[in-house]
């Protein structure tokens, strides 16, 4: 439902007050609603009604018009009123990587952004080069914003040095302001991606981190308070679109 910008008036009549222009999407809705429930009052076929039936008739039309003025009062008064609410799939946990430039980034430097959390291997031939040229179309979205930012993080960490990042990085010719490629220890990124993200199943964890290998093409759209909103298929270019949308919404809380 769209946000009522206006005051109420006595009369639950949505107004201009101030100077400020009033949400005309809401005010179209109340009276819509008000014009649907005086056709249903003059419909009914009153001959068949005893006096007693009318009178209940009119004061359970009356509480109804009522009650719908009295939403839609709250709607306007209160923001994120009438509003669905969806409940976050995971929260991220404290974590430390390595970048290509070989700083250290942890959970703090992420604080109050919103951001989108990947995971890839620059050797990788299949579906890595398809996802991050999805990824473009967010990065190009978003490179002008500071409260955005795109967390890379590889899964083939023995090979993803950051000199070897930032050679990929150079060749992605992208800002590593927005767009950060992160290595680190393997257990840990794996953690991070199974128990953070929840990119991947955590069954998938074996004992031996070295003879475990994750390659996902799921990413995660994280909030500014570090929760997991969604899950998203990168290799899917409706997916990525509705990434973009969402993080717009986000990125206005």
């Amino acid at each position: 439902m769209p946000k009522c910008r206006s005051s109420v008036s006595v009369g639950l009549t949505l107004q201009k007050k101030g100077g400020s222009v009033f949400n005309t999407a809401c005010l179209r809705e109340y009276q819509q609603k008000r014009q649907e429930i005086v056709l249903a009052l003059f419909t009914i076929d009153k001959s068949q009604l005893t006096p007693d039936m009318k009178k209940k008739l009119l004061y359970g039309l009356f509480f109804g018009a009522l009650m719908l003025g009295f939403y839609f009062m709250l709607t306007a008064l209160i923001p994120g009123f009438g509003q669905r609410k969806v409940n976050p799939i995971s929260e991220v946990k404290p974590f430390r990587f390595t970048n290509q430039d070989g700083i250290a980034v942890t959970n703090e430097d992420v604080k109050g952004k919103v951001y989108v959390a990947e995971y890839f291997f620059t050797t990788c031939p299949g579906i890595c080069p398809m996802m991050n040229n999805n990824m473009r179309l967010v990065y190009d979205r978003f490179k002008e914003n500071p409260d955005f930012l795109i967390l890379s993080h590889t899964c083939q960490p023995e090979v993803d040095s950051p000199a070897v990042l930032r050679h990929y990085a150079d060749s992605m010719k992208v800002d590593t302001k927005r767009w950060v490629f992160l290595t680190g220890r393997k257990d840990s990124l794996y953690n991070m991606a199974r128990l953070s993200y929840s990119i991947d199943d955590p069954a998938n964890n074996l004992q031996n981190f070295q003879d475990d290998f994750m390659h996902t093409q799921f990413w995660a759209l994280v909030d500014r308070e570090g929760k997991v909103r969604k899950i998203y298929d990168g290799l899917k270019k409706a997916e990525v679109k509705e990434l973009i949308s969402d993080a717009e919404k986000f990125l206005k809380k």
